[in-house]
């Protein structure tokens, strides 16, 4: 009997407390009682979130929160400055032509971060763009972005908003919303916040409710101005994910009490064992600013990412994630999100070695398990 393992990022482990208090009998969502528990869901996101901002939570994977900030901030014709780095950089651009905004693409190199550089220049060729989208990791690549730079950059542009998919990155590693001057900040529930698919989380400063004011682009369900109504009486516009929500609050007490230092002082710690582990094979980091929500490795020459993703799938039970588009092949990823220790990582790694031993590569067993192990005991 096969033991399965989830360290592909998204979905991702969710832990058995979650997962049992979200079994519980469902309650109406209209009820005095789920109020006070999205109340308390809403107040304890501003403490991950790190902001007074109002954070409106939608039914939807993290990609409804981010066409619902390309429809509540920009009208038909507005240009706005996409940050491609890599799968989810293109969606933002996606998006943005899928509504009749006209996206200024800065096109990064797949592996590197954008240089703040860059932006500053494309926003002063174009300093009517609305926004800038950019993600705060590039899950397809492993990328960090600097936003904090890029914070410094927008805030001086009272007409311009910086906009961050972090689905992979909040909770991860500090990302100070409010100090930062991130206008809108994305996330999804089936990642960095260890729970299934289905909630989109978005929190909208005041200078985004500006252009929310001002927007013409057709929205309905996703409508911020109307979530915020929803918010002064304690409740949603629409019928909310109600067990998810539950979970999630059992998810931020769980962060509460382990504290944003410790909750990414555990994530940093998962990434450096793994990479430390991975370049004791003799393997190669794709990503040139690296993020501690994955590791995203360079296949061997001669050796098909994709092969040893679907070794460590059917024949070892471990799901990792492989490339996407001009990655396919090229790279695999273990991710650090999720209901995961020091000793999934051990796993993952093992398996790896394996799997890349029987397809040919000189690896010896046992070398990037050592010095994994060699960093978890020593930090």
């Amino acid at each position: 009997m096969k033991k399965r393992y989830l360290m592909a990022p998204g979905p991702v482990s969710v832990a058995p407390e979650v997962l049992s208090r979200m079994s519980e009998p469902i309650i109406h969502h209209r009820s005095p009682q789920f109020s006070a528990i999205l109340t308390k869901v809403r107040e304890d996101l501003k403490y991950l979130y790190q902001t007074r901002n109002d954070i409106l939570i939608f039914a939807s994977s993290g990609t409804g929160g981010m066409e619902a900030s390309v429809t509540n901030l920009l009208s038909p014709g507005d240009k706005a400055i996409v940050v491609r780095g890599g799968k989810f950089g293109e969606r933002w651009a996606e998006l943005c032509e899928a509504y009749g905004a006209e996206p200024v693409n800065i096109d990064v190199e797949w592996g590197q971060a954008v240089d703040p550089a860059d932006v500053e220049k494309a926003l002063n060729d174009h300093p009517e763009a609305r926004a800038v989208f950019v993600q705060a990791h590039e899950t397809s690549t492993g990328v960090k972005h600097p936003v904090e730079a890029l914070g410094e950059i927008v805030k001086k542009r009272p007409g311009t908003l910086l906009v961050v998919d972090a689905i992979s990155a909040l909770g991860v590693y500090e990302l100070k919303t409010d100090e930062w001057g991130l206008d809108v900040v994305v996330t999804g529930s089936q990642k960095s916040l260890a729970l299934p698919p289905g909630l989109s989380l978005v929190s909208v400063s005041e200078k985004a409710w500006a252009l929310c004011e001002e927007s013409r682009m057709p929205k309905y369900y996703f409508n911020f101005l109307k979530e915020r109504k929803a918010i002064a009486r304690e409740t949603t516009a629409y019928t909310p994910a109600v067990s998810l929500i539950i979970g999630l609050g059992v998810v931020l007490e769980q962060i509460k009490a382990v504290g944003l230092e410790g909750l990414f002082k555990h994530h940093k710690r998962l990434s450096e064992g793994t990479k430390a582990g991975i370049r004791a094979m003799g393997l190669e980091l794709f990503s040139k600013s690296p993020c501690e929500a994955i590791t995203v490795i360079k296949a061997p020459n001669g050796i098909d990412g994709q092969e040893v993703v679907k070794i460590l799938r059917e024949d070892y039970g471990i799901t990792i994630a492989g490339g996407q588009a001009q990655a396919k092949g090229k790279i695999f990823r273990i991710a650090h999100i999720g209901h995961l220790s020091e000793w999934d990582m051990i796993i993952a790694l093992s398996a790896v070695e394996r799997a890349l031993k029987s397809l040919g590569h000189p690896v010896e067993l046992g070398k990037g398990v050592a010095a994994a192990l060699e960093y978890f005991a020593n930090n």
